[in-house]
């Protein structure tokens, strides 16, 4: 009995020690369960998860910036050609509103004149000439009043014809102010929608900005100099071109007339014709007026150097760069439009190398934006957002052409 009981007893303690033993391995193999389970999500989320998009470097940076720059500089002349057009149809609504209510009032006093005719009609009408003969205090005074009668019969059917003359007229004017009201309506539509895509542009440019470091806002600075040097030079180059060409001509005017004076009295000359023109700007058919002008031009322009670029501004504070050309001529006493797309339509169209102080250049392809030369291949300019109207070389932005406003 003792071995059974012993036996039965180690028995026992191997199940206690292999449900310890169980208990003891149960957390182990939940554990990693668990592990497995979060390895598993960590490595899904990690292949679903978006790819980092790396940093853009300074010089993306700065290429994105201009160039929202310039999309901002194309909607500011839409919101000033949408300005523009939004008064100007405002102005025909107020004139159409101001006809329409005169005409209604013509039209309110021939009702009232046809309401008395048709109440005296009235008042009269259910009495027989007889009768009224009759009541009437002598034949004379019936026969005087028949005669007057007949002469408000033929008024009665002038005032017909003008109340019904007034009232399609109104009716036309209805129709007219209706639909300047909706073209208003459109215009400012537009006018909001240049203003938010103005805004837009701008935001996003002083967003990229803003998350460049101390160092990259360095170097943006570093590369703006160095355009803006490179843009010198070739002004510097240009206005030593045109100098040599000047002096050339000058060289070749001297000599012609040094050979001219050398020719005898009788001698008609040759008459070879060369000319002494090298479209260098150094002349325009003795253009003083001209040159008057560009003078009053450039004295305003260089009056406003520091003034800061605002998209839609035309002064006296601030100015967009249409704007600032619009008030500089308006100086002169000459009216441009207002947007750039409208300036270069006005004038003469002047080739790059002819160009006269007090000239307009403009830049891009969609001419969104201009600059008053001022000689020398340089202009002054309202630039774009955050700076100031200043000088700058003309080959700072590609070209697309020029004129001469006056």
């Amino acid at each position: 009995m003792s071995a059974l009981a012993s036996h039965r007893k180690s028995r026992a303690r191997t199940g206690i020690a292999g449900m310890a033993g169980l208990r003891t391995n149960t957390p182990a193999v939940g554990f990693t369960t668990a592990a497995l389970a979060s390895v598993t999500l960590l490595s899904t989320q990690s292949a679903n998860a978006a790819p980092v998009e790396p940093k853009p470097s300074v010089e993306e940076v700065q290429k994105k910036v201009d160039d929202l720059y310039r999309q901002a500089g194309t909607a500011t002349e839409k919101y000033n050609k949408a300005k523009e057009t939004s008064a100007e149809k405002r102005r025909e609504v107020d004139q159409l509103l101001d006809d329409a209510a005169q005409r209604t009032e013509k039209l309110n006093e021939s009702r009232r004149t046809l309401g008395n005719y048709a109440a005296a009609q009235y008042r009269t009408g259910a009495v027989t000439p007889t009768a009224a003969m009759l009541f009437a205090d002598s034949p004379q005074d019936y026969f005087e009043q028949t005669q007057l009668m007949d002469r408000m019969t033929d008024r009665q059917r002038g005032v017909i014809e003008d109340y019904e003359a007034q009232r399609a007229e109104a009716a036309k004017q209805r129709t007219v102010a209706t639909k300047s009201l909706e073209a208003l309506t459109l215009s400012q539509k537009a006018l909001r929608t240049s203003k938010q895509t103005v805004q837009s542009k701008l935001s996003e440019a002083r967003s990229l900005l803003s998350k460049l470091t101390a160092e990259e806002k360095a170097r943006l600075a570093a590369i703006e100099r160095q355009r803006e040097e490179e843009a010198r030079r070739k002004a510097e180059a240009k206005a030593e071109e045109e100098a040599e060409a000047r002096a050339r001509a000058e060289a070749e005017r001297k000599r012609l007339e040094q050979e001219r004076a050398q020719t005898p009295s009788g001698d008609t000359g040759t008459g070879t014709g060369t000319g002494t023109g090298t479209g260098t700007g150094t002349g325009t058919s003795g253009d003083s007026a001209y040159a008057t002008k560009a003078a009053k031009v450039l004295s305003f322009a260089r009056s406003q150097l520091g003034k800061p670029y605002v998209w839609g501004a035309a002064g006296p504070s601030s100015y967009d760069c249409s704007g600032l050309t619009q008030a500089a001529w308006k100086a002169a006493g000459v009216d441009l439009p207002r947007t750039t797309w409208d300036q270069v339509k006005v004038g003469e169209r002047i080739a790059t190398k002819d160009l006269l102080p007090g000239d307009l250049v403009f830049f891009y392809d969609d001419i969104s934006h201009v600059g008053i030369y001022i000689g020398d291949g340089m202009m002054i300019h309202a630039p774009k957002p955050g700076a100031n109207v200043r000088e700058e070389s003309i080959y700072y932005m590609p070209i697309y052409g020029s004129v001469r406003p006056a």
